[in-house]
């Protein structure tokens, strides 16, 4: 069943996100931020007709809701698959074990999850900052003029640099994440925009994602740091325990590299070493593609 025309931009933003339901949350999000942005700008182009009957003409320059919908889905796929795609490969048995295990050696998201986790301890750092000066100052300026603007203010920061932070997780970890922020809506004076952000599930969520950043961040970098660490040591022992052996490194050494090959013969440490950081990669993969889901999940507005 057609739905009927949509007589308001609220009525024609609810059919778009309704013809999109079965797509990404983030399509979804720029999908109604192109449309509003569009519709309002045509709507203060013709002030001297009706919304209705602007939406009326829109129809055929823009496109109805579920015409949109079909140009959004159909742009999405061709972008997923030049871009995600993996290329084609002829068909071969199922890999070993051994295979899929250092298979992820050719897997770039591995390499750019294990950035991103050495990065989420600084990027952690100054959410958790802006976050907490931000409520603070906010809540301590509540009962002065300038607190409201100093709230809707630090806000919309907020919201532009979580976008910042979706595109950085979309290209570390290949999550879809929003391209466009959320719409603010009609102009709305001081206080009728300031309980509306209240309001908004998403101020809080952002929020929170902000301040849950600072200990997921200090976890990431530390088994980045860790599983590095190890796992190089490991690999460049026999060269260490060579190089110490001539005399090259012995004085900025505080621990003997000796103690290697007196534990364990230096090829399974070596083996020992690959083995760590191998499961490393793996480990950085699995954490990216969760916290693309943590992400997701609070900094993307619900369809």
């Amino acid at each position: 069943m057609t739905p009927a025309a949509p007589r308001s931009i609220d009525a024609y933003l609810k059919q778009l996100r309704a013809a999109l339901a079965d797509q990404d949350p983030a399509l979804i999000q720029d999908a109604a931020y192109d449309a509003e942005e569009y519709l309002r700008a045509e709507i203060a182009a013709h002030p001297d007709k009706s919304e209705a009957d602007v939406l009326e003409l829109i129809a055929s320059t823009y496109g109805a809701p579920d015409e949109v919908a079909a140009a959004y889905r159909d742009t999405e796929a061709k972008v997923k698959a030049a871009l995600y795609s993996p290329p084609a490969r002829p068909t071969v048995a199922a890999p070993s074990t051994l295979r899929r295990f250092f298979g992820v050696y050719l897997d770039p998201r591995a390499y750019t999850s294990v950035f991103f986790m050495l990065l989420s301890l600084a990027t952690g750092i100054v959410y958790f900052v802006i976050a907490v000066t931000g409520i603070s100052l906010s809540l301590g300026l509540a009962v002065l003029i300038i607190g409201i603007p100093f709230f809707l203010a630090f806000v919309g920061m907020v919201r532009v640099i979580s976008l910042g932070e979706g595109r950085l997780i979309e290209a570390m970890t290949g999550e879809r994440m929003p391209r466009r922020p959320v719409h603010p809506g009609p102009k709305m004076g001081l206080w009728a925009g300031s309980v509306a952000m209240l309001k908004d599930s998403r101020t809080w969520t952002t929020l929170a994602y902000f301040i849950l950043m600072l200990p997921l961040g200090i976890v990431y970098f530390v088994i980045a740091v860790v599983g590095l660490s190890v796992g190089m040591s490991c690999i460049l022992a026999p060269l260490a325990e060579i190089l110490d052996q001539v005399g090259l490194i012995h004085a900025m050494l505080t621990v003997d590299p000796a103690w290697l090959g007196a534990t364990l013969p230096l090829g399974v440490v070596v083996i020992l070493g690959v083995v760590v950081l191998t499961t490393l990669m793996h480990v950085a993969r699995g954490i990216g593609r969760m916290h693309a889901r943590i992400a997701k999940r609070l900094l993307v507005t619900p369809s």
